[in-house]
């Protein structure tokens, strides 16, 4: 099993406080009154670059979109879709100068370019590790199961965590409640995933703009199984067949935004928040970060377009009603610290060496205002080994799973990971805040079913109202070598570890 303190993980986080709070006046919001724009860029076009993928953030609607696109043509841009309601549009160029050349444009807030490398490592937020039951396991689980109990669900001990079993006696969720995946795709011909799939509200959006050919959203061989565990975490059917999930009444769509090579490119997020907001997704599950930057500093011409394009998406998608939650990331860092080391970014070319503010250089979505941010658990309730925090940062804490030897459950439970679904029917364990950032979706998602007429704002109230509180507890020495290996700063009631507490499934179906 891979080493779960490994500094080397993808990660995600958003401000604590703000998930209680609109997210008014952050960024520009594309709305405001539309100026001309430039009649061109008028020197010579190159076109002897690499082509790269570009989002370009415009001022105003339709009107200032459409001359932008204009412009971007004579740059010696193609553009591939235009998000009219939020101002974002996605091109593709082979000019070197385009994004320099876009800034100049009237009616242009910002542009940048999405990669470091030409369109040809995963950023999703669990931890490397991936270990498929096996059929003797599965038959042993079976065995202990009791009456109303799925197969496996003995080994599930995330469910009790956060009560989620005896809320399944009052409630499994209602089937007018659905929960997108933004992910590396759902295969929803899993037989624990297919009674609640939500084929309509699913689609391919790697290129940036939709794609619902049928089955487009399914990973393919060879691609990660990554979501369809964050899937079947949510959302796995209550009908005598493998696991069981969170809310396994709700219905769960599939936004495939990881590319072949597992990356998360901005086009491909924007395109997943406009998505699931346009198809009636009550909440969004971000187990991953936008690459290539695991942290993207506003004042970085390329990384804050970047930042402004994702954060229209999630504001428009809450607007819309939708719940955006987001996983907290894996470099066991304190993000709230004053400065944090990145020497991973960019990704997909060579990284540099940087030492960045987390205040101006945020992990996007999940360091976005209006994000839920999960940090995870291990099966003794702690703070797993390699979970991201921060004071003011961590909004909620639930199961992500941690090593065995440092966090062991209690029997029949034999694994201290999470167990889920994988493609092609089967069934395995996986750990990281990837798999505590759903247990909180599918707690939203039951909110949601008991209070459907709830806005956005109000199911993010309850959800901490009705969150355990959790203290900071003994000094945090995981591994016990008599080292202190994270520092818990806060109250009862709110701080670094566990945000305002572990989520609470039994209120949610109660309140």
């Amino acid at each position: 099993m891979a080493h779960l303190g490994s500094r080397r993980k993808r990660a995600l986080t958003l401000p604590v406080g703000l998930a209680l709070t609109a997210s008014l006046g952050f960024l520009p919001t594309g709305t405001a009154s539309a100026a001309p724009a430039q009649e061109t860029p008028s020197a010579a076009v190159s076109t002897d670059g690499p082509k790269l993928s570009y989002v370009v953030n415009t001022r105003g609607g339709h009107g200032t979109v459409k001359q932008v696109s204009k412009a971007i043509e004579r740059a010696g841009g193609t553009v591939v879709i235009a998000y009219d309601r939020i101002g974002v549009i996605v091109a593709h160029s082979s000019n070197p100068q385009f994004a320099q050349s876009m800034r100049r444009v009237r009616g242009v807030d910002s542009a940048g370019a999405t990669r470091t490398n030409p369109i040809v490592p995963q950023a999703t937020k669990d931890i490397g590790v991936d270990q498929p039951l096996t059929a003797q396991q599965e038959a042993a689980a079976a065995a202990r199961a009791t009456a109303g109990q799925d197969p496996m669900e003995p080994l599930q001990w995330d469910l009790p965590a956060i009560k989620a079993d005896k809320a399944h006696e009052r409630s499994l969720g209602s089937s007018r409640v659905t929960v997108a995946v933004i992910d590396t795709g759902v295969d929803d011909t899993h037989p624990d995933l297919a009674p609640n799939f939500d084929r309509r509200g699913s689609a391919d959006c790697v290129s940036g703009a939709p794609d619902t050919t049928d089955g487009s959203w399914r990973p393919k061989t060879g691609e990660s199984d990554h979501g369809t565990h964050v899937a079947g975490t949510i959302a796995a059917a209550k009908n005598g067949i493998g696991v069981t999930g969170v809310a396994p009444g709700v219905k769960v769509s599939g936004i495939k935004v990881g590319n072949p090579d597992g990356f998360f490119y901005t086009e491909a997020v924007v395109c997943g928040f406009m998505w699931a907001a346009d198809h009636g997704a009550d909440v969004t599950n971000n187990s991953y970060y936008t690459d290539p930057w695991l942290f993207n500093c506003k004042d970085d011409p390329d990384q804050g377009a970047l930042v402004e394009a994702v954060a229209r998406a999630t504001r428009y998608a809450e607007g819309k009603g939708t719940v955006n939650v987001a996983a907290a990331g894996n470099a066991a860092e304190d993000l709230a610290a004053d400065t944090i080391e990145d020497v991973t970014s960019p990704n997909d070319t060579t990284p540099v060496t940087r030492t960045i503010d987390p205040k101006v250089c945020l992990d996007i979505p999940t360091m976005l205002p209006g994000v839920v941010t999960v940090s995870a658990t291990g099966a003794k309730g702690l703070k797993a080994s390699y979970s991201n925090y921060g004071n003011g940062v961590i909004d909620v804490a639930a199961p992500g799973g941690d090593s065995t030897a440092y966090q062991t459950p209690e029997p029949p439970a034999t694994s201290g990971l999470i167990l889920s679904t994988l493609p092609g029917g089967k069934y395995g364990y996986k750990a990281g805040t990837s798999m505590a950032s759903p247990h909180v979706a599918g707690v939203v998602a039951l909110i949601k079913s008991t209070h459907p007429y709830a806005s956005a704002a109000a199911v993010k109230a309850l959800l901490t109202l009705e969150a355990d509180a959790t203290a900071c507890g003994d000094p945090y020495d995981i591994n016990g070598d008599g080292k202190i290996d994270a520092v818990c700063e806060g109250g009862k009631n709110r701080n670094g570890f566990y945000g305002a507490g572990v989520v609470d499934a039994l209120d949610a179906v109660r309140w």
